[in-house]
């Protein structure tokens, strides 16, 4: 028979789980408890919902959730980081842990995630970490869009400006003659 506290851990996972744009699942093992609670804290700092559990439970709620793609992942050590609102969130911030943290040790590292629905491989997960930021990249789109408008409307500036000019020195040559 299955033990009711099993059964509340399940669905305490679920519920975590429940409405994520990403869940990453990481290795920690060779962490320290104070490099955990750093981590913990900057994921909490991030919106990004840390823990670790058995990954039976893990698997039973990601089944229950309709997702098997990272079963076969979840062995060893693993952590889990779901984000809700930011998806690449989870994965940034584990690299600016390593990179200020860990420094060149290898954990803890990505072992795979699934963000907005698509599966991804620990290197592509650092490679979607150091891109820039949502609001970034779409400002970066918007100045691509703006440029060519803002030369468009140089040019005419400059033609107007030309056009006042040889206006103004017809008129200095008229009063001139007259």
């Amino acid at each position: 028979m299955v033990q009711a506290y099993k059964i509340d851990e399940v669905k305490k996972i679920k519920e975590r789980l429940d409405n994520a744009k990403a869940i990453v699942l990481v290795d920690y093992k060779g962490v320290n408890i104070e490099e955990v609670d750093e981590l913990r804290n900057r994921m909490r700092n991030a919106k990004v919902d840390y823990f670790v559990s058995k990954n039976t439970f893990i698997k039973i709620a990601l089944n229950e959730l309709g997702i098997s793609d990272l079963d076969n992942h979840l062995v060893g050590s693993t952590a889990i980081a779901v984000a809700i609102t930011d998806e690449v969130a989870p994965a940034r911030e584990l690299i600016k842990f390593k990179e200020d943290i860990t420094k060149d040790k290898d954990f803890p590292s990505f072992k795979v995630g699934l963000i907005s629905g698509e599966f991804m491989t620990a290197e592509q997960l650092e490679k979607l970490a150091k891109l820039p930021a949502k609001e970034v990249l779409l400002s970066m789109v918007l100045q691509g869009f703006n440029a060519p408008i803002v030369g468009f409307v140089g040019v005419l500036q400059g033609i107007l400006r030309k056009f006042v000019f040889a206006v103004d020195e017809i008129a200095k040559q008229k009063a001139e003659k007259k």
